[in-house]
């Protein structure tokens, strides 16, 4: 009798080369909030449902930022008078202390492959620059200089960091490779830039400078060539953040008292305010695919989590009670 387990077995490979591949979880917004009376750590959908909270720790709990691959949240916490640099896994399980003494209001950045984490420490009043192991096997100092190093952000590709320093009496931005070797001043104004942020292809660096008589956007090229402002008129606050598609940058906008989000072409020509709220707007950050902004406001008497579209419509409030520093997974 013929047996037909070879030709079962084939339809099988084949049925199974044939199934589509499973899909990818939708990002989630990672967030602090004092609902519960303290600062914690909680995560939703980018819908606003599904509000979970994370952490439990006493003190204080905030700043979370996603790792690329969406499995694990770096988050700061106080332990007495300072701040340490914690992990945990997304659901909140099996968090590790990896670091203590950060600059609580420095940016952290997840290295691409997630097996690093650059934070800045200070040390006898001193900030510096450090590279810490997502895993807890170490911290590693990148800077060392006599005036503040600040703002670490990996390149796309992982092999250098732009920051700002104060090493040479003015603060100025720099690159490094990823060992803190080799750094190199890419500015020379006298007056002071930073809060460097790269563009996603790498090729350029967007960064706030107050070269022309109140704090600007800038973009140049990631050598420190061809330098150029795209904004002229209110004043660039905070980090400036590029699009997923690196077509735009999103930055906290300042008139007199008010902050507000607005998105400018990379060479300044399109410009769109996206909020016009008396109160505050900012601390924002896009979504994986570019078509939604992440950001706090205090349009409903205390500041909350909203969503907003590039082009400023269809705002929506996400989040109930104080929440700070909203964060997407990838």
């Amino acid at each position: 009798m013929r047996s037909f387990r070879p030709l079962l077995m084939l339809a099988s490979f084949a049925a199974l080369s044939l199934a589509p591949a499973p899909a990818k979880s939708p990002p989630s917004l990672a967030f602090a909030s004092r609902r519960d009376g303290h600062w914690e750590i909680y995560r939703m959908d980018a819908d606003g449902r599904s509000q979970t909270r994370l952490t439990s720790r006493s003190g204080e709990n905030r700043f979370p930022i996603w790792s690329p691959d969406g499995r694990r949240i770096a988050f700061g916490s106080t332990t007495g008078s300072h701040w340490d640099l914690w992990v945990m896994d997304a659901d909140g399980r099996h968090p590790v202390q990896l670091a203590t003494g950060i600059a609580a209001k420095s940016p952290r950045s997840w290295s691409p492959d997630g097996t690093r984490i650059l934070c800045v420490l200070i040390r006898d009043g001193n900030r510096d620059v450090y590279s810490v192991r997502a895993d807890g096997t170490g911290v590693t100092r990148l800077t060392e200089s006599p005036g503040d190093d600040d703002v670490p952000q990996w390149s796309p590709d992982g092999r250098r960091i732009a920051f700002m320093s104060e090493r040479d009496g003015n603060r100025e931005i720099y690159v490094m490779q990823s060992d803190g070797s080799r750094p190199v001043r890419l500015t020379t104004h006298p007056a002071p830039d930073g809060d460097p942020f790269w563009s996603p292809d790498g090729r350029r660096i967007a960064f706030n400078s107050e070269r022309d008589g109140r704090r600007q956007l800038y973009v140049m090229d990631a050598d420190g060539a061809r330098v150029t402002r795209i904004t002229t008129d209110s004043s660039a606050d905070a980090i400036p953040e590029w699009s997923p598609d690196g077509t735009r940058i999103a930055f906290q906008a300042v008139r007199g008292r008010n902050y507000d989000i607005e998105v400018v072409d990379p060479d300044g020509r399109h410009r769109v305010r996206l909020t016009s709220d008396t109160t505050y707007d900012g601390a924002l950050a896009w979504s994986p695919d570019g078509r939604r902004i992440a950001f706090i406001s205090d349009r409903a008497g205390y500041s909350a989590v909203f969503l907003i579209s590039p082009d400023g419509s269809g705002a929506v409030r996400l989040t109930d009670g104080p929440s700070l520093t909203p964060s997407w997974s990838r």
